[in-house]
C-alpha cells in the first residue's frame, strides 16, 4: 500500500533530535514563551525574509489575530478566494467581518487577481489571498490593487512554507503572513502550532499582546486578547525541521516533477510557471471522473485525498453567511480535484508506481 501520508515515517529522520529537544525542554522547567520560541521566531522570520515573527497556537489563530490587529469595524468586508479551506473563512467570520468570495484562476487554483476589483465596495478593508497547495498568488497585481484602494493584505501561507515568487518568500508580501504548522505541512510540528510574520514593529508588538491575553506586562492587560501561544516543545521541534525545510521542499518538488513529466494527458496537472517556486504541500490533479479514479487507485493499493470535497459556500456552517454567493469555478475544482501522494517519506519508486497505475485508468 502506498499511503497518502504517514506522520511517523515523515518524522522518523528527526526522531533523535526531537527526543533530545524534548528532554532539554522538559528539564528546563520553562514551557511557555521562552528561549526556544524566541529562537524559532527569529529563525523563521529570517527564513521568510521578514523582520518579525510571532508564534501562536495554530494557523486559524494566526489568521484571526492578524485580522483582529487592524480593529476593522464590524461588518467590514474581506476579499477571499472562493475555493479556500474553511479556516480562512472562519477567521473572517469570527472577527465579525463579511467574507466576499472571489473565484480562483482555473489553472493556478489561486484567487484570480483580475476579478478582485469588481468585488471591492466602500466596506472592503482587506484582501486575504491564499497560497493554495504551495503556489504563490499573483502578489504583484494584488498588492497594486490593495495600494489603489488602501486595503490591508493578509497572506494565508498555511500551505506554502518556503514558496517563492521571483526569490521573494511568502509571508513577506503583505501586511501579515499567517502560517499553520499542522503536522502534515511541509514545515509541520507534532501538534497544532502557527505563526504570524510581518515587517512592521508596532503590528508585531500588537500581535504579541493579542496572543497573550492582551498583555505586555504580566497581570496588566491593554487589549481584549486571546490565549494563543506557541509552546516551547513545538518551537524546539520546528527549529529542528526548519533547518531541513529546503531539503523537504526540494524532495517534494522532485516527486512532483515525476508526475508532471510522466502522467499522461488524461489528467489536468498543476500549472508550472516561470518565476514561481512551488513547494507542493499538495500535488493535485483534476479529472471529471474523480470519485471513480479515487476508488480505482485505492483498489490498486494507492491512497489519495480530496482537498477539498465541498466549496466553503456550500458548507452548512456558512448558510446565511456566504451561501448566496455564486462560485461555479470553485465548485468545478472541488468536484474534480484529487490529491496524490507527495510526502517527504515517499520515494521516487512510489511515485513511478502511482504514475503507472494512473496512466492505465
Amino acid at each position: 500500500m502506498i499511503e497518502y501520508e504517514n506522520l511517523a515515517k515523515l518524522n522518523q529522520p528527526f526522531f533523535e533530535e526531537y527526543e533530545q529537544a524534548f528532554k532539554d525542554t522538559l528539564q528546563s522547567g520553562w514551557y511557555i514563551l521562552g528561549d526556544k520560541v524566541k529562537k524559532f521566531e527569529m529563525d523563521f522570520a529570517t527564513y521568510c525574509g521578514a523582520k518579525h515573527c510571532v508564534g501562536v497556537a495554530n494557523g486559524l489563530d494566526a489568521l484571526q489575530l492578524a485580522l483582529c490587529a487592524f480593529n476593522f469595524e464590524k461588518g467590514s468586508e474581506v476579499i477571499v478566494p472562493s475555493n479556500t479551506y474553511i479556516a480562512t473563512i472562519l477567521a473572517i467570520v469570527q472577527n465579525g467581518l463579511q467574507p466576499v468570495l472571489v473565484e480562483p484562476n482555473i489553472e493556478t487554483y489561486n484567487i484570480d487577481a483580475t476579478k478582485i476589483e469588481e468585488k471591492i465596495t466602500s466596506k472592503t478593508k482587506a484582501i486575504l489571498p491564499v497560497h493554495l497547495y504551495g503556489k504563490v498568488c499573483e502578489m504583484n497585481s494584488i498588492l497594486n490593487i490593495a495600494k489603489k484602494y488602501n486595503l490591508k493584505v493578509i497572506e494565508d501561507c498555511a500551505q506554502a512554507h518556503g514558496a517563492k515568487f521571483k526569490n521573494s518568500t511568502v509571508g513577506n508580501f503583505g501586511d501579515f503572513g499567517a502560517f499553520s504548522f499542522y503536522p502534515t505541512k511541509n514545515l509541520g510540528a507534532l501538534a497544532d502550532a502557527g505563526a504570524i510574520t510581518c515587517n512592521n514593529e508596532k503590528l508585531a508588538e500588537k500581535i504579541k499582546m493579542l496572543r497573550n491575553y492582551g498583555s505586555k506586562v504580566k497581570y496588566f492587560n491593554e487589549e481584549v486578547g486571546f490565549n494563543s501561544r506557541l509552546d516551547e516543545i513545538q518551537a524546539a521541534f520546528l527549529s529542528i525541521k526548519l533547518s531541513k525545510l529546503d531539503v523537504i521542499n526540494n524532495h517534494k518538488r522532485s516527486l512532483a516533477s515525476i508526475y508532471q513529466k510522466e502522467l499522461n494527458e488524461n489528467f489536468i496537472k498543476p500549472i508550472v510557471q516561470e518565476d514561481y517556486f512551488d513547494v507542493y504541500h499538495i500535488y493535485n490533479i483534476r479529472h471529471e471522473k474523480r470519485d471513480k479514479l479515487k476508488d480505482y487507485l485505492l483498489k490498486n493499493n494507492i491512497k489519495t485525498e480530496i482537498h477539498y470535497p465541498l466549496a466553503p459556500n456550500k458548507q452548512k456552517a456558512m448558510m446565511g453567511i456566504i451561501d448566496k454567493q455564486l462560485t461555479p469555478i470553485a465548485e468545478e475544482i472541488h468536484q474534480t480535484t484529487l490529491s496524490l501522494p507527495v510526502s517527504y517519506f515517499h520515494t521516487t519508486e512510489d511515485i513511478y508506481k502511482v504514475v503507472e497505475v494512473l496512466n492505465k485508468f
